[in-house]
């Protein structure tokens, strides 16, 4: 029971961390929208959705699913003040997914290199939690398909008159609501899960030098 709070500890914090990203960069690009609204904090209240932060990543934790899976209230921003026209929504999008990956570039050093530095079992143990999380769901949110990151990241990276139909697409997508996500979900859990899963642990190894079956 322990073990499965941490985790889920873990996946919160992250999923924060992945959202406020979002933020910083079109900040940084020039739109105060997430600032001005004061979502750009790692406290986790003005972050939490009951249904995406709580209930259903408790769901996948405490059932003992390979999947970690969950979302934040998404940080807003206006595309239209951001300085930067043609990649500006692009970096927006990837943010969250480069923030989450580097996370777990970070601890999966402190994996392969803290039993020297005298960091105990525990430390490590954690600091691997950290880095196989994170590299979950930066992965994960790459996926192409609304309303991942993934999705967002190449339809505002193509040209408009190859992103439209994308429009169309995302647009159909949404309007089904949760109905398209858990169709979603179930796709992947029974489809693409299990080389999704094989990848990030493959990647896990590389980085932290301690392969995981």
């Amino acid at each position: 029971m322990t073990l499965a709070i941490l985790s889920f500890a873990i996946l919160i914090l992250s999923i924060i961390a992945h959202e406020v990203a979002h933020g910083y960069m079109a900040d940084a690009l020039g739109d105060p929208t997430a600032r001005l609204a004061g979502r750009l904090t790692l406290n986790p209240i003005p972050h939490i959705d009951l249904m995406g932060s709580i209930i259903i990543p408790a769901l996948f934790i405490f059932t003992g699913s390979p999947i970690f899976f969950g979302w934040a209230k998404p940080v807003p921003y206006n595309p239209y003040n951001l300085s930067e026209k043609r990649w500006g929504e692009t970096l927006v999008a990837i943010a969250g997914s480069a923030t989450n990956l580097l996370l777990a570039i970070v601890f999966g050093v402190v994996v392969r290199f803290g039993a020297a530095l005298g960091l105990d079992a525990a430390a490590l143990s954690v600091a691997g939690d950290i880095a196989l999380v994170n590299l979950f769901l930066g992965a994960f949110n790459l996926i192409p398909f609304p309303p991942l990151d993934g999705f967002t990241a190449l339809r505002s990276a193509l040209p408009w008159h190859l992103s439209r139909e994308l429009h169309r697409f995302e647009g159909q997508v949404r309007s089904l609501g949760m109905v398209s996500l858990i169709v979603f979900l179930f796709a992947f859990s029974y489809i693409f899960a299990g080389p999704f899963f094989q990848f990030v642990l493959w990647l896990f190894g590389l980085i932290t030098g301690q392969p995981l079956s």
